[in-house]
């Protein structure tokens, strides 16, 4: 009977309903989880004959599933470098223990700290999981925590110092010739470098400029005897030398080494240092030519240096953690070091839709979605991170509440088909009385 059927329709209606103001509420009430997506409840009509028949009537609605919207939240700066977002598609990955199920989950909320064993976490204790640098620099292929050390940084010993600088065309030789005894009244210019040995203790190397004629001069590298094995304390030792020619234009023509930068400071490994001045145009050995122009110059100006540097450094200690773009995780050091430890693995899914929610702001890959590709963040379609950042829920309360009251008048429609069809069964009742 029609009427029956009616009240079966309302009463679909209700449970429909009922699910999708469920639906709704979790939307509202995640409005400020951080990474969390909206989803949206799908309905299906239900038939009461056989497809094709002529007298098939409705049966009503029955809600089937639900519909994740993966698109972008707003993101949120909070200044904090561990607090990580997407900026486009992809999942970050994280390791670990979920109700019982141990392996990898994905995940859009970046909130993630180190934890005591210098491992980064999120806020549920599960490991993001990405590629760990080896020894040589590169990137492993093999997918794991990311972990910094807590150790000390071990010192690096100079191998190389850099100057760039001018010196004064205009200058003449030192009426007294080079004295390593007496080095600043037989040379024309100076400069000081700290280097550092192989237990990372600094020294102060000067570097001597002396003019011997026309587009001609040497160098010589000192060091404080005091601190050279060896040496005499207040007497500076000479440990390198070399001889540099300039061309009209002022450029490095040829460069070559008389005695190489070679010291053994107390207590330490002993070392060679080179002494990079620019690339000449007739290099020494198999070098490649250069300009001239990219370190050690002489033009018709005081003698000046514009920059120096050198490759070593002493220990250090963790002092904090920076996450680039590219999900490059690196360490930062007290004595100014940067270490990159590894690389943040995004994963990429042939359907997000296909995934399956557990909970705790986490993902869980099926047969739907398809297996994660894994990569770095920024290749293959995948997002870039932004560090010091948070990617905020994508629920528009407003649309929702307009979405509650739509929901809430399809059950009253509903409520009401079945006072209806009540009502004309007690009418037909009354026929038979």
């Amino acid at each position: 009977m029609s009427i029956l059927n009616a009240m079966y329709a309302g009463a679909s209606g209700l449970d429909a309903e009922s699910d999708a103001l469920g639906v709704i509420g979790n939307n509202v009430s995640n409005s400020n989880t951080v990474g969390f997506k909206e989803s949206r409840a799908v309905f299906e009509s239900v038939m009461g004959a056989a497809p094709g028949s002529a007298d098939s009537i409705g049966s009503g609605v029955k809600m089937t599933s639900t519909q994740t919207d993966f698109t972008q939240g707003t993101l949120t700066t909070t200044g904090q470098p561990t607090d990580l977002a997407l900026q486009g598609d992809g999942f970050f990955v994280v390791n670990g223990n979920v109700n019982g199920v141990t392996g990898n989950f994905y995940t859009r909320d970046g909130q993630t700290h180190i934890d005591n064993t210098g491992t980064l976490v999120n806020s549920d204790g599960l490991a993001l999981q990405g590629y760990q640098t080896l020894p040589d620099g590169t990137m492993s292929s093999q997918v794991g925590n990311i972990t910094l050390s807590t150790a000390a940084l071990s010192p690096k010993p100079t191998d190389q110092v850099n100057v760039t600088a001018n010196l004064d065309a205009n200058a003449t030789p030192p009426t007294n010739p080079w004295d390593p005894t007496n080095p600043a009244a037989t040379s024309n210019f100076s400069t000081t470098i700290n280097v550092y040995d192989s237990l990372g203790n600094a020294h102060a190397l000067d570097v001597y400029f002396t003019n011997t004629g026309a587009n001609q001069w040497d160098y010589h590298v000192m060091a404080n005897g005091s601190e050279v094995s060896g040496g005499t304390a207040g007497t500076a030792q000479e440990i390198g030398t070399g001889s540099l020619t300039f061309d009209s234009n002022g450029a490095l023509q040829s460069d070559s080494v008389s005695l190489p930068a070679t010291v053994t400071f107390n207590g330490a490994t002993a070392q060679t240092i080179g002494v990079n001045l620019g690339t000449p145009i007739t290099p020494s050995g198999s070098g490649a030519a250069g300009t001239g122009l990219d370190g050690i110059t002489q033009f018709g100006s005081a003698s000046a240096v514009s920059a120096q540097s050198q490759d070593g450094y002493g220990p250090g200690s963790l002092s904090g953690v920076q996450i680039g773009a590219d999900g490059t995780v690196s360490g930062t050091y007290s004595n100014g070091q940067t270490i990159a430890v590894g690389q943040l693995a995004i994963a990429k899914f042939q359907s997000n839709n296909g995934l399956a929610a557990t909970g705790d702001n986490l993902f869980e890959a099926t047969s739907a979605s398809g297996d994660a590709a894994l990569a770095a963040a920024g290749s293959g379609g995948r997002g870039s991170i932004s560090s010091g950042s948070l990617e905020q829920s994508n629920v528009d309360i407003a649309s929702q509440f307009v979405d509650l009251i739509a929901h809430q008048r399809a059950f009253q429609a509903s409520s009401k088909t079945i006072t209806t069809a009540d009502q004309m069964l007690q009418d037909l009742m009354q026929v038979v009385q």
